[in-house]
């Protein structure tokens, strides 16, 4: 027996953002943007302000989103909000202004503080959210969980709700990714090829999220170097930016597993980006996964674009973690000893956490401290 959610309106297409006034009209006519001052440097704040005035809706703006949105940010925000009796919050830019975007849309409507949530069923629906994605990375314009950090516990919780936490609309607007810089289109792009190959390896994989997986893993995997190498290339930016929307969808109502468990960690050690973490350890937890389902793993190289032909399925999957190694060294991902700061005095502390993560217990094979270690000390070793 299978669930399966979606209930968040997608508009897709370059000038989509110019919608942005009509749609938040339907919920009211003030709103809170969350973003940050890359957001506004690129000039997209700009585009944003220019909807709402287009359709005489009030706006506050937020500006200050960390790249790993904090707790006690959310709850400013949250705040901010209800004292200017917001109708309707904007998640403009990657996936941390939209979870921004979300948890404070929580708190409008839900007692209590950010960390008051961590996996705990909302009691009311959020107040209305438009997501309007800046990178193909995320996917958080369509999934219903906002991932925080408490920064008292270097911990990443998740805000979780499948029925009250999904954006109301996602405009999602290629041309927004053609200023992304070079290494957030490599880090993002990542990401959303971690999500569709964790949402179709990991153990509540289901015939619908396998369906959008394989889609978006072949959309990512074409079109991610040409984005990376040419941000120009509207193809490129537009197959990206779906990839990352179909992969979001698919991973929502699938789930993740070791590689988003390990980047959480570092995340809420060290802050560590999350495309980034997630970039580093793919093809790490991938091989250590590869017993598991070998032949998913192979039809997952199948669709990285690897010919199948005459290939043992062992031989043929570890063609694809291969594939993947390439692709973070032609996209620029740093190694795990090239990011300088994590050392192995920190891997037993890190294997620990990654194992109390909730995410480990869907991997698409059992995963424990000793697995981690192995994991981290194998990607300590990359050249």
């Amino acid at each position: 027996m299978y669930e399966f959610y979606h209930k968040t309106k997608i508009i897709f297409g370059a000038g989509a953002i110019e919608k942005l006034g009509e749609e938040a009209r339907i919920f009211g006519s003030k709103a809170m943007i969350t973003c940050d001052k890359g957001v506004i440097a690129a000039g997209i704040l700009a585009k944003a302000e220019k909807a709402l005035k287009d359709n005489s809706i009030d706006y506050i703006v937020y500006s200050d989103v960390k790249a790993n949105p904090r707790d006690k940010d959310c709850d400013t925000v949250a705040d901010m909000a209800k004292k200017n009796n917001i109708d309707v919050f904007i998640g403009l830019g990657g996936g941390s202004a939209m979870d921004t975007a979300k948890a404070a849309a929580m708190l409008m409507t839900n007692k209590g503080k950010c960390n008051d949530w961590d996996w705990t069923p909302l009691d009311e629906n959020m107040a209305p959210v438009i997501c309007v994605p800046t990178t193909a990375g995320t996917g958080s314009e369509v999934t219903f969980v906002a991932v925080i950090t408490d920064e008292e516990k270097e911990y990443k919780m998740s805000i979780f709700d499948p029925e009250k936490l999904a954006p109301a609309v996602a405009l999602v607007d290629p041309d927004l990714t053609l200023t992304l810089p070079p290494s957030l289109t490599a880090s993002t792009g990542v990401d959303a090829l971690t999500h569709a190959i964790e949402a179709y390896t990991c153990k509540l994989a289901q015939p619908i999220t396998d369906a959008l997986a394989l889609y978006a893993i072949r959309l990512i995997a074409k079109n991610i170097i040409p984005a990376v190498k040419d941000g120009q290339d509207r193809v490129a930016r537009e197959n990206m930016m779906m990839g990352s929307l179909i992969a979001g969808i698919a991973f929502i109502n699938s789930n993740v597993g070791a590689v988003h468990a390990i980047s959480e960690t570092l995340g809420g050690k060290y802050d560590t980006a999350h495309g980034v973490g997630n970039s580093i350890f793919l093809p790490y937890i991938m091989e250590y996964n590869l017993s598991a389902d070998v032949e998913k793993f192979g039809i997952i190289a199948e669709h990285l674009g690897i010919s199948p032909q005459g290939k043992s399925s062992e031989a043929l999957a570890m063609e694809g973690v291969s594939f993947i190694k390439k692709l973070n060294r032609d996209a620029g991902i740093p190694s795990l000893k090239e990011l300088g700061y994590i050392k192995p005095e920190d891997f037993p502390l890190i294997a620990e956490r990654s194992e109390k993560n909730a995410l480990s217990a869907d991997n698409a094979k059992e995963i424990g401290y000793k697995g981690y270690m192995e994991v981290l000390e194998n990607a300590y070793a990359e050249k």
